[in-house]
């Protein structure tokens, strides 16, 4: 398990339309397609960390989890692979002013539309519907009480 970390200079990534996190898409699109008979459930677990090798460190000793980085030219996003439940990914904050913070991920049919609704019920849309080419499209919003959550429509089949 490496513990270096790439940093962008850009919010979410930089570079190619945002957060293109390939390998991580897929790991989603995988979660959304083992979807249980729960409407709308969790299928990614993410750590927004302020410092990545620290965090690594931490929950490589923590739990049995597989931790892969995968180089993304502009940043290095790490898979969180658990085994069977849903898995996640970790990476370095791209806000400003971060603090290290967990984003949990649900499955949408529709995340332009699911992300309108959000808005209209009070929702702040902290980053708009981006496409992950090959594997679907997210969002990220802050609930009325300033909890994130993150959309996701897996690729249609």
């Amino acid at each position: 398990m490496r513990t270096g970390q790439a940093r962008s200079s850009k919010p979410w990534g930089g570079g190619n339309g945002g957060l293109e996190v390939k390998v991580y898409a897929l790991g989603l699109m995988l979660l959304a397609a083992r979807r249980s008979g729960m409407a709308n459930p969790f299928v990614h677990m993410e750590l927004m960390a302020t410092d990545v090798g620290k965090a690594k460190a931490f929950y490589g000793q923590l739990f049995d989890w597989k931790l892969e980085d995968i180089d993304m030219g502009d940043m290095t996003y790490t898979m969180i692979r658990v085994g069977e439940g849903t898995g996640g990914g970790l990476m370095h904050n791209p806000m400003p002013n971060p603090t290290s913070q967990w984003v949990a991920y649900v499955d949408v049919a529709d995340v332009e539309a699911a992300t309108r609704k959000a808005k209209s019920l009070g929702a702040k849309v902290m980053k708009e519907v981006a496409e992950i080419k090959g594997a679907g499209k997210f969002s990220i919003i802050s609930d009325p009480t300033g909890a994130m959550l993150g959309l996701w429509q897996a690729k249609k089949s």
